[in-house]
């Protein structure tokens, strides 16, 4: 039964009290909102769902299975200990402690705890896997006084003030882990790995750069950083730093965008590589029947702006417009690809009723060309505006893949 209809039916359900019957709705929302999110928890009859402000800031099954591939792919398999120092709702949580022996689940809202105790110390969850995981009602810089060693640390910085406003800068989430750091270096055993859940807004390089300056300049030892930035259909959901001790002075930040939903056209390459990419202009102009090419949200937010194209031998249109072109397609191109119908500028009508409106780094907005053009959104167009060797340029185009 749907939340909205259930919540109409207050009469058939007098035998429940007010806190019985809100906790009731909880559940039957929770389980409606987080069915395509969570399919895993949504399968099981006895799940407990928390507040909605709680399943929609979660982690999705998705996210959190490719969290479990990363700390495979580290040798962390077989390892003994692991620690969430912001359990949440658990869903990091419960996908992560498959891999090891012992968890440890921490979080300060009483409530999530309550919760945590009984989906993750169930008989639905850790009695099949026969994993051991103990729920610590407290704050991680509480936690972390009495804590032992661990081969993973997991934490997601809160990224929202004591006002409810979003905040971005490391130091400024909860717990911050820019103060934190030196105490989770502590905790850490040999080869261990420290993973941290950051703003999507994050940028990745100042991150890095944040997070070295925050250990002490008398410490031996740095740590070197992985990051991942996950997208979804097109749409960046995380952005993943996993790190370990190293004593190594230099050490090149690799970076993998991937989208989940073409996961076998992952992008990966280091800081220094885009750098030292070269990305040929278009020259001398773009030809109607060549192709147009727009990297994914994930390459974008990594900032691969030269590599994406290198890498696929295409040409750029513009120093500062990320779009790319090639006389012949490139199928296996991570992101979107048109093929180019008509170039023309703003003030040529064209005879196109419907389409879908992009502009990147263009000086009008898609609602003012779509006002401009006299056009209404949808179809199978596109129009998208772009500059090409800095001249403002509208490109009719149909999208191949």
């Amino acid at each position: 039964m749907r939340t909205a209809d259930l919540a109409l039916q207050r009469n058939k359900y007098k035998h429940l009290s007010d806190d019985e019957w809100h906790w009731l709705l909880q559940q039957t929302e929770g389980r409606e909102r987080t069915a395509d999110k969570l399919p895993t928890f949504a399968a099981m009859k006895d799940w407990w769902y928390p507040v909605r402000l709680s399943c929609e800031q979660c982690s999705s099954e998705a996210t959190a299975r490719y969290k479990k591939s990363i700390v495979e792919s580290l040798a962390l398999i077989g390892k003994r200990r692991f620690a969430d120092l912001t359990g949440g709702y658990g869903v990091d949580t419960y996908f992560l402690s498959d891999i090891f022996a012992h968890t440890d689940y921490v979080e300060q809202n009483d409530e999530l705890c309550r919760i945590a105790e009984h989906n993750l110390k169930g008989p639905l969850t850790t009695s099949q896997k026969g994993k051991e995981i103990s729920i610590h009602h407290c704050t991680a810089e509480e936690f972390l006084q009495t804590a032992g060693q661990y081969d993973l640390i997991f934490a997601d910085p809160a990224r929202r003030d004591n006002h409810g406003g979003k905040v971005f800068r490391l130091a400024d989430c909860t717990p911050d882990v820019t103060t934190l750091l030196p105490t989770l270096l502590t905790h850490l055993n040999s080869g261990g790995h420290i993973m941290l859940k950051l703003s999507p807004m994050l940028d990745i390089s100042q991150a890095q750069k944040e997070l070295q300056a925050a250990i002490e300049p008398s410490r031996e030892e740095r740590i070197a950083w992985e990051a991942h930035v996950v997208a979804i259909k097109n749409e960046v959901k995380e952005v993943l730093l996993t790190g370990r001790k190293t004593k190594s002075e230099s050490h090149e930040l690799t970076i993998t965008a991937i989208d989940l939903a073409e996961p076998e056209k992952a992008f990966v390459f280091t800081r220094e590589e885009e750098q030292e990419a070269r990305s040929a202009l278009c020259h001398p102009a773009l030809e109607r029947g060549y192709f147009l090419y727009e990297p994914n949200a994930a390459i974008l937010k990594s900032g691969a702006y030269k590599l994406a194209g290198e890498r696929f031998g295409l040409q750029k249109l513009d120093i500062s417009t990320h779009l790319y072109t090639s006389e012949r397609p490139v199928y296996n191109f991570p992101g979107r690809i048109w093929r180019i119908e008509t170039i023309f500028p703003l003030t040529t009508g064209q005879k196109i009723t419907h389409a879908n409106i992009i502009t990147r780094n263009y000086p009008l907005t898609p609602d003012q060309v779509k006002k401009k053009l006299k056009i209404r959104d949808g179809g199978e167009d596109y129009i998208i505006g772009c500059r090409v060797n800095g001249k403002p340029t509208l490109l009719h185009t149909k999208r191949i893949q």
